[in-house]
């Protein structure tokens, strides 16, 4: 079995062979394995065979960007402003600044430690800022990386639970996250607590909670871990569905599939000591 560490020298050879620079090909491949390993996951059955994802980030990085198609878009659902983060002497973002109306889909790339999860902690109020200003629309859905489930609760219980915080009955909010979840190819059972669910399929969980409510605003932490290659594309047509429905999307991602098709790209340069 390949290690991690082939599989991201194996990716870095075929970066070169498709026109990637050195530099680039280089970090690209350590990001990858590293994202890899903070999920758990072997970074050959993550991404697949080394090959096929160079063809695909060769693709993306070589492709001009798409120009956004004539929509409308709504009001403004999140604006940042300066907003700066810091622990201590560390400064982990330093003056991040994005619009984003509904009807849009802005993603947010970056390396280790750039502060992606910390911006999205900020974005949806469990974060204060140290610095600059962030204003949003009070009908936030947020799905995190981690912690975003009970573990002994249900689907069906989370899909209540979460109803009642947005004055849903429990019929309602039942129906709307079943609903949601065959979206992404999943039958919710109702005698499995999540703790009994695969990563993935508790990612799918933390998806259609964040969405339960129609938010006019949906903050995505990479909630794609653990998902197969179909439902990470259905998570990437959904997406899209949100934003043709009028909402606004911020999904943080460190995969290029798609990236072409969003309207905003926010790249966080590494934190620094500072």
């Amino acid at each position: 079995m390949m290690s991690p560490q082939e599989w991201g020298s194996q990716l870095v050879a075929h970066l070169l062979e498709a026109g990637i620079e050195p530099e680039q090909a280089r970090l690209l491949a350590q990001d990858s394995v590293a994202e890899a390993e903070s999920a758990g996951e072997d970074p050959a059955a993550l991404y697949g065979p080394a090959v096929a994802y160079a063809y695909v980030v060769g693709q993306t990085l070589r492709a001009p960007i798409a120009a956004p198609l004539d929509r409308a878009r709504g009001a403004v659902v999140l604006r940042l402003t300066e907003v700066t983060k810091r622990y201590g002497r560390r400064t982990v973002l330093r003056g991040v600044n994005l619009t984003l109306h509904g009807g849009e889909v802005a993603a947010v790339v970056g390396a280790n430690g750039s502060g992606k999860s910390t911006l999205l902690n900020i974005c949806a109020g469990s974060t204060r800022a140290s610095g600059g200003t962030v204003e949003r629309t009070p009908r936030v859905g947020y799905a995190p990386q981690q912690y975003g489930v009970s573990p002994f609760l249900t689907a069906q219980e989370h899909f209540r639970l979460f109803g009642a915080v947005h004055r849903m009955s429990g019929r309602k909010s039942v129906a709307t996250g079943s609903r949601l979840a065959q979206q992404l190819g999943w039958l919710p059972r109702r005698d499995i607590v999540a703790a009994h669910l695969s990563g993935g399929t508790q990612q799918k969980l933390n998806v259609v909670l964040s969405e339960l409510n129609r938010p006019d605003l949906v903050l995505l932490d990479e909630p794609y871990q653990g998902f197969d290659q179909h439902t990470y594309l259905d998570f990437w047509d959904q997406v899209f569905a949100w934003r043709d429905a009028g909402a606004g999307v911020l999904v943080v991602t460190h995969l290029l599939h798609d990236l072409d098709r969003v309207d905003h790209l926010l790249e966080l340069p590494k934190a620094d000591e500072s």
